[in-house]
Order: structure tokens, then C-alpha cells, then sequence
């Protein structure tokens, strides 16, 4: 996540922007984590891209939070029928379902859009391989005929991760995956406003009034009625965070969506503010190695180092001291995930023994190699992890070159094949959010690039917990990958923990500490 800056508080800091102004009742104003890099939500993996999306795009199931299991729920569908042994499900759309441009929503809308989103999630494209045939047989049905059972086809449509399944017209569904949408149109709750967009400064989404919400149902996450309280919700890009608290104790802003953990003692003392988790699957680091180059090619180096992971190191450097908005240790699933097991954890929790570590990894094989960390230096959770590693491999004995880098530079570096001495890289941090990896279905950092992991027993276990029919087989069997995990070291866990997000205290409604736009209301 990226650390907004945060400056001490002065007469020139306290000299606010001049923002958009409407009525206070019907106008909410927000401060996302930053700039989205584009308002394409299967384009972009981006956080912010992701709220956004959701505000303008509706999907066909929805996932529901914790208090109901994260189950997917119908959506856009009025509901399902199974047939043929589990391997047809047809699905009906929802009557009154409009997209922004006052087009009906139709099933090959849909059928357009699942093949554009499955093309770069690896969930969709599990789906897809296990799909003979995705045909709309009428404006309103959909309907997948499958090779063998697949009971998790709702949450794969329905999931909050990342490149989310946003339906979109049939014109825009066509467009390359690999290349961004030229309109923002969906069915969702709001519509976007490109006549009112300021690039870098604001972004303005308008209730859409012909959205027609689920009638059924409470709501939970992004499931249930979406219904709509306020006519106007602008963004505000704002990098300075003191502008942004002082703001808001103003009334000028209500919504900050990320806010710096030595703030948040503050600002619980302030009676104005509302400081709530984000998100109650928290956020989850990683350490990922590459497998294509030594040292990390080889599996004994590999389990050798993961003997020098200290969690709480990295949420102690990376959070406040504050153990409550952290657990440790954390798996190759969230902790508050249905998936999360203590199988393997023992490779955590003992006792960190930094020489016995170097004589493994000398005994493993490692021969001084150098290691290339590459780190983004205006991402401050992922340049604090990147420090923490470089200074425990040097301790360990390895030779570290922690190379620094904007974001831009950094992301495009990661795709990398080439070697680490010529423009690649042999580890990295990183940081997602829980709900990218509440399964083996979605958790796609198990096999897929970057890091380019190859690992034949946990691809064999993942397609056993695909065919499990039941939650009691689908657990056994994820405490089975994990325990592989923990032998083949995709990536090492570095802990899971809880940021703010804060808001003005007249504001009600607000699901799981995320910034999702609807149920949410003003008092008063």
C-alpha cells in the first residue's frame, strides 16, 4: 500500500484546496489511497480501480462478508439451476437490469464480459478450462455446460479480488483484455461522470436512478440491495494527509480511506471521526522469490531462509506497536479466512535462529550468489518490508542488492524474465488484501507468475479442492497446500494486519470497514 506523506501541522498545511462544493446531505467526499491508474477494473489490479469499479459496474453474484461465511450470493441473477450432475448451470437475469448508456442488460452482454474478465484472473480461467461451452440462449439466460462439477462457479463470478468480474455492453466486452476500455459504462449503482473528471484531482460518480436493487436479502459486503442514500460521491485526490484530517475535522471531506497508523491514536480521540478496520480479512504481506534464477531456483535454499522470517518484525516495522491491529503468525491463507489453518505454522513460530539459518543455507547449496530486492520507494508498507528483508538476508549471510525504484518502474520490472543481473530481480515484497486469497481458487500467488512458482503436487491439490462438493474436504484439503507450501515456498508469509480507515461520525452504514458507496447514509 502506498503511505500518503504526513507533515506537521502548520498554518500552511491547514490551508485546505478548494473543493467542490454541494449539499451536504447528498454529496459524499472521499479520499481514496491514490490516483487510480485506470478506471478499467480487469485492466488494472489496482485497489482504487477496484472500489471504482464496483460503484459503476454490477456483477452477477456478490460476495457477502464475514458474519455469512464470504459465500457468493445472486447478484445481477435472480438465481440458478443445476443440472446434468452439476455440469450445466443455467443462469436467469434479474428483470429491470440497465446499463448507464439506457441499453437493457442482456445475457450476451454478460457472456461478452465473463470471457474478457477470465482472460487475466486465474480463477475466470479456471472456470473457462473447465467449461465446454458459455452460450446465451436468450436475452435473459445464461448458461455454462462444464466438463465435470464446479460448485465454487459462484464465487469465481462473484469474488471481491482482484480483476473482478464487471459486466459491461457486449461493445466494451469486446474490447482486448490486455488493452483499457474507451467508456466507462456499466449497470452498477453509480455512473460515472467523464464531463467532471480532473485527471489527478477528482473524480465524480452520480447515482445512476434507474439501478434497481436486489429486493431481497440484507446487506453484507457486496451482496444484498445496494441501495443508493447519497446523489453524488466525488473523489479527491489529495496526497497530503494532514490536509486531508484537517479537512475533514472541517467538514470539508467525510472519508479517508487509508490513514496513517501513528494518526489513528488521535483521531480516535476526536469525537467528529469514525477510525474502523478496513476490511476484516486485513491485509497480508508477502516475500516473493523468483524461481527461474539461483539461489532461489533451488527448494533447499528456499525452506532453508524461511528460518529467518520473523512476522512480527515485519508488523512491528510495518504497522504501529500495536499487536491488536496485527496476527502473526499468518499462512498461505488470511486468518479470518473459512481456508485459514496451523498446519505447517511451526516453520513461523519457532525460535529464529539466525546462524543456524546461514549453515542451512551453505548446506542447501548457496554459494554467495547476489540478491537483487527490488523495492518501490513511494510505496512505504513495501519499502519498509524490502528493509526488514535486506538486513535479514545480510544477516543470514547473503549478498543483498536492494535496488530502490519509483512504483512505475517497479511494476513494470516485476513481469521481468530476464536475469537478475540484467534488469530481472531474485525477491520482492508485496501487500494485498485478504479477500484476494480466502481459497486456493483465488489465491493465485500459489502458482501463478510473477515469481513464476511451478509447483506439480499444489496445482493437483488445487484441482482436488475444485472438485470438493463440501466445506469439512475443501478445508482438509487446503490445510494439504498449505503444508506443501511451507516444502515448495511460492512466497514467504509475512504476517497479516489491519489498517484504518476513518470517517466523519455522522456517516452510518459502512460495510466491513470498505469504502463501498452504498447503504451508506448521513444523520442528521
Amino acid at each position: 500500500m502506498k503511505r500518503r506523506q504526513f507533515i506537521a501541522t502548520s498554518a500552511a498545511a491547514l490551508a485546505l484546496p478548494s473543493l467542490v462544493r454541494g449539499e451536504k446531505s447528498s454529496v459524499l467526499k472521499f479520499v481514496p489511497l491514490g490516483d487510480p491508474p485506470s478506471l478499467d477494473p480487469i485492466w488494472t489490479t489496482s485497489h482504487d480501480a477496484r472500489l471504482g469499479g464496483f460503484m459503476v459496474f454490477d456483477t452477477l453474484y456478490g460476495q457477502a462478508g464475514a458474519e455469512q461465511g464470504w459465500v457468493a450470493k445472486p447478484q445481477m441473477v435472480a438465481g440458478h439451476i443445476i443440472e446434468n450432475d452439476g455440469k450445466t448451470w443455467t443462469l436467469a437475469l434479474r428483470d429491470g437490469l440497465v446499463f448507464h448508456d439506457g441499453t437493457k442488460v442482456l445475457a450476451r452482454d454478460c457472456v461478452a464480459s465473463i470471457r474478457r474478465w477470465s482472460a487475466r484472473d486465474l480463477f475466470g480461467q479456471t472456470l473457462m478450462q473447465r467449461t465446454d461451452e458459455l452460450s446465451a440462449p436468450d436475452d435473459r439466460t445464461i448458461v455454462f455446460r462444464l466438463k465435470k462439477p464446479f460448485v465454487v462457479l459462484p464465487d469465481a463470478l462473484g469474488k471481491f479480488g482482484v480483476n473482478i468480474c464487471a459486466i459491461m455492453p457486449e461493445r466494451l466486452a469486446s474490447t482486448d483484455p490486455f488493452k483499457q476500455i474507451t467508456e466507462v459504462i456499466g449497470s452498477g449503482p453509480f455512473r460515472f461522470k467523464p464531463d467532471e473528471h480532473v485527471a489527478g484531482s477528482l473524480y465524480v460518480y452520480e447515482r445512476f436512478n434507474e439501478y434497481k436493487p436486489r429486493e431481497d436479502g440484507q446487506p453484507s459486503f457486496i451482496s444484498g440491495p445496494k441501495v443508493v442514500h447519497f446523489d453524488r460521491v466525488e473523489w479527491h485526490i489529495v496526497p497530503d494527509q494532514t490536509t486531508v484530517i484537517a479537512a475533514m475535522q472541517a467538514g470539508e471531506l467525510d472519508w479517508d480511506d487509508f490513514v496513517m497508523d501513528d494518526i489513528v491514536p488521535m483521531l480516535r480521540r476526536d469525537s467528529r471521526i469514525t477510525v474502523q478496520r478496513e476490511g476484516s480479512s486485513g491485509w497480508w504481506g508477502y516475500l516473493r522469490p523468483n524461481w527461474l534464477f539461483p539461489p532461489f531456483d533451488n527448494p533447499a535454499i528456499r525452506r532453508a531462509l524461511m528460518g529467518a522470517i520473523d512476522q512480527t518484525e515485519f508488523m512491528t516495522a510495518a504497522t504501529a506497536n500495536d499487536p491488536s491491529r496485527w496476527v502473526v503468525p499468518t499462512g498461505y491463507f488470511p486468518p479470518a479466512s473459512p481456508m485459514a489453518s496451523d498446519v505447517g505454522l511451526a516453520a513461523l513460530t519457532g525460535p529464529r535462529d539466525l546462524g543456524k539459518v546461514r549453515k542451512d543455507l551453505l548446506a542447501a547449496g548457496y554459494r554467495g550468489e547476489k540478491i537483487v530486492l527490488i523495492a518501490p520507494s513511494n510505496a512505504w508498507t513495501l519499502k519498509v518490508f524490502s528493509d526488514v528483508t535486506a538486513d535479514m538476508l545480510r544477516k543470514v549471510g547473503m549478498d543483498v542488492d536492494e535496488q530502490v525504484m519509483d512504483s512505475a518502474t517497479w511494476l513494470k520490472r516485476l513481469p521481468s524474465k530476464k536475469p537478475p543481473d540484467q534488469g530481472g530481480w531474485n525477491l520482492f515484497c508485496a501487500a494485498v488484501q485478504g479477500t484476494d486469497a480466502l481459497s486456493p481458487a483465488s489465491n493465485w500467488r500459489l502458482l501463478a507468475p510473477p515469481g513464476w512458482p511451478s509447483s506439480e503436487k499444489i496445482k493437483a491439490l488445487r484441482d482436488q479442492w475444485l472438485d470438493a462438493t463440501d466445506l469439512t474436504t475443501q478445508r482438509k484439503i487446503a490445510a494439504e497446500i498449505q503444508a506443501q507450501a511451507f516444502i515448495d515456498v511460492p512466497y514467504y508469509p509475512l504476517g497479516t494486519n489491519y489498517p484504518s480507515t476513518a470517517y466523519r461520525s455522522d456517516l452510518t452504514g459502512v460495510l466491513d470497514g470498505q469504502a463501498l458507496f452504498w447503504n451508506v447514509r448521513r444523520q442528521g
